[in-house]
Order: structure tokens, then sequence, then C-alpha cells
């Protein structure tokens, strides 16, 4: 039987070789009972050494606020650029997409701009700034999503924007997120972000995440939809095995940008 600081030695040793724990598993490893380790963990919590969310412990806290678009750019940039050029390989000519809003969404459409310029196509879109930087190609036609806009989304959102989606059709959908939680799903920093990208899900045939590998383990205010429901997640080599095992359970396509 282990002491207790054996048990929180472990327990801080899984998170930070993983990223992430359940308090199931981490009681069955340790042949102990559930209540122990939450227990535990509320003993770790409590130094500050880490966040207990929902029957799990982050090594950090997992709530995320509500940022400005420019902040959020500035982030892990060179990761965003390497997920973004992934996505980029699976956009076919004459292909009518849907892009979120989102600083590794507007990595995408600057590629398509950049280094796609004759490729035809149909892009949807409620991000302002995507609409006017993809709008300077000739080959490509942009549907701009009606609504109020999101101060530091800069993007649009409401009935307006959602009204519109009924009536098309796309075949991926390029989805930017704040979170994304095993338990939670994917997550955005606002309720009608969220709305609108699950709207957005409902009318495209395949669903592509893409988030750096700072996102996993975290959640916004505004859930999106279940992991079960995207098709693929395209990230960095900064994720967790432990979270590439939880993605790909889910049946996710994981895509590891390199």
């Amino acid at each position: 039987m282990l002491s207790i600081a054996e048990r929180h030695k472990y327990i801080l040793d899984s998170l930070e070789k993983y990223g992430f724990i359940r308090i199931a598993d981490i009681a069955e490893e340790l042949k102990v009972t559930k209540v122990t380790v939450r227990k535990d963990i509320k003993i770790l919590e409590s130094r500050g050494l880490l966040y207990k969310v929902h029957g799990s412990a982050r090594p950090v806290n997992p709530h995320v606020a509500d940022r400005d678009l420019n902040l959020k750019s500035s982030l892990n940039r060179e990761a965003k650029m390497l997920i973004a050029k992934r996505a980029a390989e699976l956009i076919e000519d004459n292909d009518a997409i849907m892009l979120s809003a989102g600083s590794t969404t507007f990595a995408l459409a600057e590629v398509i701009h950049d280094q796609m310029p004759q490729r035809s196509l149909n892009v949807v879109t409620p991000f302002l700034k995507v609409s006017v930087l993809l709008n300077e190609l000739d080959n490509v036609r942009v549907e701009q999503l009606g609504g109020k806009i999101h101060k530091k989304s800069c993007a649009t959102l409401g009935e307006g924007a959602t009204a519109s989606l009924t009536d098309m059709v796309c075949s991926k959908f390029f989805l930017g997120v704040d979170g994304i939680d095993p338990d939670y799903g994917i997550t955005t920093s606002t309720i009608e972000e969220a709305l609108l990208s699950r709207k957005m899900m409902n009318v495209t045939s395949k669903t592509v995440v893409l988030a750096d590998s700072s996102k996993f383990g975290q959640h916004g205010f505004g859930r999106i939809n279940a992991l079960e429901d995207v098709d693929v997640i395209i990230t960095d080599n900064g994720i967790a095995p432990q979270m590439k095992k939880l993605i790909t359970e889910a049946g996710v396509e994981l895509i590891i940008a390199e």
C-alpha cells in the first residue's frame, strides 16, 4: 500500500507526463478507491498544484475566458501555421467550405490566399477578416453570414447568422475552438458562438477542428458539441499521449501537423 506522499507524487508525475488524468484511472492503477483519490486531489488542489474538474484533474485552470482576437493571434503562431498548412491539404478545387472565427482558421485563410490563389472555392464564414482577405482572390466566392458583430472575435453572431445557413450545404467545416475535453466535448467562449458553430456543423459533411495542443483539457463557456460529433482534429505534436488515446477512442481522426 502506497503512502499518501507516494500517491501524491504518482498523481503529479502522471499529470506532468500526460497533461490530464482521470480519477477512475488513477484509482485502478494504484489499487485504491475513487474516494481516496478524490481526497488526494482535493489536498493537491488546495496547495495550488492542480485543478480538479468533473472526475478528472489538470495541471492548469481549464476554464477559458473570452479573449480578444489580436491576443489569440499572437499565441502559438508557429503551431497554428503548421496546422493551417496541413488543413489546406484537405481542400479540393471547387470545394464549398465553411470557416469559423478564430486565429487558427484565419491562418488557414492566409494559406489559401498566399499559397492557393488559383484554387476555385466557395467559402462561407461569419468571420469578417476572412471575408475581406479571401474576397481579394478572383476564384473565391465568399458568402458573409449576417448578424451582429462580436467585438472580440470580429465575427457575426445571432439569428441573422444562423438563418442563412438553412439554404447551404458544404463539404467541410474548419472549426476553431477554445477547448477540447473528453468529458465536455468541443467548446468556445460564448454561447452564441457555440450555437452558430453547431448549426454550421449540421450543414456540412465533415467537421475538421483546428486546435493547437494548448487547447486540450481546456473548455470555454459555450458547448458546441460532443467530441464524437467531430470527424477530424488537426493539432501539433505537443498533444499529450493520454489525450491522443482519448481522442482516437472517441472515433475521431487525429492528424498531427509537423
